[in-house]
């Protein structure tokens, strides 16, 4: 992640791609190490073809010594921390994962605290002409929030595609704002939620939102009459402020970001914690926000989803991976999701996942970098490791079946029978009736606990319903697929 990476130009990944090897990503370098080796090592090399691309002595050396240690990982270093150079044959080469992006950013988006008045009231021009639309107009608010939730679920949760879906559903969005009068330059803020909630998303158009027509009743499979009538709805700011305490949210984030590796969702990496994180701030905001069949209706989920996307942005950059090729080299396993068809679409939209990487988009204030790490549960015997006294307890609620449980829930873990960590999964109130859930029905939460919170007490896991105390919060273990806990500690290693 700190060197190996970057010695392989976009244009060399994509010649030996179009030839079946793969060199953009950890897995196919790996499998391919030998070969490499072999055909760029120097005087005799005859890859890569064109004299600027040869590989000097020093990067040959380095490459075996990465070979000889048992291909580590590693972690990934932040732009300019001593990996960044100009000539590719150096052992430090050109970075094709660095920051810039390919295109300059042609959009910049703020933080809604940070809003002029006269922006805010542009801003609130733009929600209140697409509310104004009928709701058989393809750019009304009804019709784009309906592409989320009911009566469209194309909505892509707890998969590869979700950041990406995500990115390219604000800027279908923003692109509808932009088409009121009078807003041809607007852009969508952002609501950083490590603070409390603006005012200005407390008042009219951004409060709350009436549905004009049951979103359910167009639905596949219909759902009538359980959305209309239908205001959307908050919880108060001081419950907002605890939900996000208490469901680990920003927790959830600061560990995404220090994130090495994008991961697989279920598994590790950015990307597991992300989705996480967004879920869990999802239930912590309102009924409404709570609910995937009509969270987009409330005005919130722009300003928190575009919070979202930041965050993304922010960690692409800090791990050089805000290009394509940069970006695929962070992906664990098979990386097809993001350039091959069918899995790299993003229905309805016609953008594909590689497309979204660098997007034209950029922020006010991506924070500052983060140092990334990449502990692990387990390890190739090969290398060395260390596991530190005050290396946190990771405890994985296991293989959780979804399908059967009514609407988003939360995961609470208890000691002594008092919760000492909850995290919340976001989904629709009828997840068997969605083609996205049943394909990912097992699902896994995942806690990281410090060990003086764990040890020598007896130990306990309850699932809560959301919404849901007229059959009883808790949900019986044995009706989500009996679920297991697995626990281990961190280790330090490569």
């Amino acid at each position: 992640m700190a060197d190996i990476r970057f010695f392989f130009r976009p244009e060399d990944v994509d010649h030996m791609g179009a030839k079946g090897i793969d060199l953009g990503t950890y897995d196919g370098v790996k499998r391919n190490a030998l070969a490499v080796l072999a055909h760029t090592a120097p005087p005799n090399a005859d890859m890569p073809p064109d004299p600027a691309g040869q590989w000097s002595a020093n990067r040959s050396q380095t490459f075996r010594n990465w070979i000889l240690n048992g291909y580590p990982v590693g972690t990934a270093t932040q732009p300019g921390n001593g990996t960044t150079g100009t000539q590719p044959g150096t052992g430090t080469g050109t970075q094709p994962g660095s920051g810039t992006t390919t295109t300059p950013p042609d959009r910049l988006r703020k933080n809604v605290a940070t809003l002029t008045a006269q922006e805010i009231q542009t801003l609130a021009t733009a929600f209140s002409g697409l509310m104004a639309k009928e709701p058989s107009d393809p750019g009304s608010y009804f019709t784009l929030a309906g592409y989320h939730g009911l009566p469209q679920s194309w909505c892509m949760h707890h998969i590869d595609q979700f950041n990406p879906w995500h990115r390219v559903y604000l800027k279908t969005f923003e692109d509808a704002l932009r088409s009121v009068p009078g807003c041809q330059d607007v852009t969508l803020p952002y609501w950083d939620i490590s603070t409390p909630l603006p005012d200005a998303l407390q008042q009219p158009p951004f409060d709350s939102y009436v549905l004009p027509q049951d979103p359910g009743a167009t639905a596949d499979p219909p759902e009538p009459g359980t959305y209309f009538p239908y205001t959307t709805s908050r919880f108060p700011l001081d419950t907002i402020a605890a939900n996000l305490q208490q469901n680990g949210v920003l927790d959830d984030i600061t560990t995404s970001l220090s994130q090495s590796r994008w991961g697989v969702y279920n598994v590790n990496g950015y990307q597991d914690f992300s989705i996480q994180a967004h879920d869990g701030g999802h239930v912590s905001v309102g009924p409404t926000m709570g609910d995937q069949n009509v969270s987009a209706y409330d005005p919130v989920f722009w300003f928190y989803h575009c919070n979202i996307d930041r965050l993304w942005l922010r960690w692409q950059n800090n791990v050089q991976g805000a290009t394509l090729t940069g970006f695929t080299s962070t992906i664990d396993g098979d990386a097809s999701w993001l350039t091959a068809p069918p899995s790299n679409a993003l229905p309805p939209f016609s953008t594909t996942t590689g497309a979204t990487i660098a997007y034209g988009i950029s922020y006010d204030d991506e924070g500052p970098e983060v140092t990334v790490e990449n502990p692990v549960g387990s390890i190739a015997a090969a290398h060395s490791f260390s596991i530190k006294s005050s290396a946190p307890v990771s405890v994985r609620v296991k293989d959780i079946d979804r399908l059967n449980i009514p609407g988003s829930f939360v995961v609470k873990l208890l000691a002594e029978g008092q919760p000492i960590a909850q995290r919340a999964f976001f989904q629709p109130n009828r997840p068997q009736n969605c083609a996205n859930c049943r394909k990912q029905a097992l699902v896994n939460i995942d806690f990281r606990i410090d060990q003086s919170e764990l040890v020598d007490r007896t130990l306990s896991v309850q699932i809560d319903v959301v919404g849901h105390q007229d059959i009883g919060a808790s949900f019986p273990l044995s009706q989500a697929g009996n679920p297991t806990i697995n626990a281990r500690l961190l280790l330090d290693g490569a």
